[in-house]
């Protein structure tokens, strides 16, 4: 009787119907994507949004051609600016010409701020070419050139994101995250007025790449692989950074690490500080994803990507975090950008296809994107 019933069962199976693909379960989306622009040449890192909703791109000079690195998004086509002649490389005259810039940012005074990295794919830093440059968006003009000098901006330093706290001193003060992947990273404090600039927590462990962690992407781990060589772990630093709205705490963190660290900007900005004073202020806020970009609005709230999950998540005052964005689509968050009208803009450029991470083989797929999703957070503007 029993092997009776086994039989009549293995025919039931046998023929019920079998799953469809679309039957089975899949991972969910949060959020209400936007799709706000698309790009079929080269890969955009950075984005900021004016106040009054003017949006501006980046595309780094990583060894593909690049017409200009610095773009402002008009009916929904890039256009060099300031201007094409400012974009121009030059590298007999680095001074006059921005040679690979790493981000844009609009300070709370709705003005662009530019920082150029100085270092063409990824290159030692050229002499007077690494620079912060402020733009008026009233005029399209530029008001403001800063120079890192050697002692500051590295050979080996990539100066990556920027955060501005324009209430200390003449003209307000900047912080800049350096993350190289083969030398001392730290953050960059600028004094605005004078232009004067010193390097803060250098080869402080909060701002050095987690060696204990390595990412995984799309089911593989993310490493350096030359061709002929042995795969290499991704060393890169500090790079995603946000302030607080008071003015009071910098949150940065590395970008190969799981962690988000937060620092006295008190301490940071006074140069008379020693180096053990200001690494007596730096908090491990704990595991928040890996990130590269991150941002705060007014609340005090920290938006953060997650390139390990194609997720954007939110950390609250108390510490817990939400989710906001989980989405396929999502390759590689990397700015964020916080409008006036809750829009919290991204782009998402498929960082780690590139050829650098598959033996030579750029796996990148055009278009990159720029999207948008609709939040309750409003921007610092004070």
């Amino acid at each position: 009787m029993m092997k009776t019933w086994s039989l009549f069962l293995i025919a039931l199976l046998a023929f019920a119907p079998a799953a469809s693909g679309r039957d089975l379960a899949r991972e969910q989306t949060v959020g209400d994507l936007e799709v706000v622009a698309t790009f079929n040449g080269p890969m955009p890192t950075g984005v900021a949004v004016s106040h009054t909703g003017r949006v501006f791109l980046n595309f780094p000079r990583w060894g593909e051609p690049v017409d200009f690195t610095v773009a402002e998004l008009v009916k929904g086509k890039v256009v060099a600016y300031p201007d094409a002649a400012f974009n121009r490389l030059n590298p007999e005259r680095p001074e006059q010409s921005l040679l690979s810039v790493q981000s844009v940012v609009i300070d709370p005074r709705d003005r662009l701020w530019i920082l150029d990295t100085g270092a063409p794919s990824f290159g030692p830093v050229q002499p007077k070419a690494a620079k912060l440059v402020g733009v008026d968006l009233r005029t399209n003009q530029v008001f403001k050139t800063i120079f890192l000098p050697a002692e500051v901006a590295l050979k080996t330093t990539y100066l990556n994101d920027v955060r501005f706290d324009l209430t200390r001193g003449p003209q307000g003060m900047a912080f800049i995250t350096d993350s190289s992947g083969g030398g001392p990273n730290a953050i960059i404090v600028v004094d605005l007025a004078s232009g004067r600039s010193w390097r803060r927590l250098n080869d402080h462990p909060s701002t050095k790449a987690d060696n204990t962690f390595v990412p995984i992407i799309e089911g593989e781990q993310v490493m350096i692989r030359i061709p002929g060589q042995a795969p290499k772990p991704w060393t890169s630093g500090a790079d995603g950074i946000a302030i607080s709205p008071d003015g009071k705490t910098l949150y940065y963190c590395p970008l190969v690490s799981r962690h988000l660290y937060s620092a006295s900007v008190d301490a940071l900005a006074d140069p008379s500080r020693s180096d053990a004073e200001v690494a007596a202020t730096v908090k491990d806020l704990g595991d928040k994803g890996a990130s590269d970009g991150l941002e705060a609005d007014d609340q005090g709230r920290v938006y953060i990507g997650d390139y390990e999950h194609h997720a954007i998540r939110r950390r609250n005052l108390d510490g817990s975090t939400e989710l906001l964005v989980v989405d396929p689509r999502v390759l590689w968050p990397d700015t964020l950008s916080l409008a006036a009208n809750g829009y919290l803009y991204f782009t998402a450029n498929q960082l780690t296809r590139g050829a650098r991470f598959h033996s030579g083989k750029d796996l990148r797929q055009r278009p990159f994107v720029l999207f948008r999703v609709k939040t309750d957070g409003k921007p610092i503007m004070q």
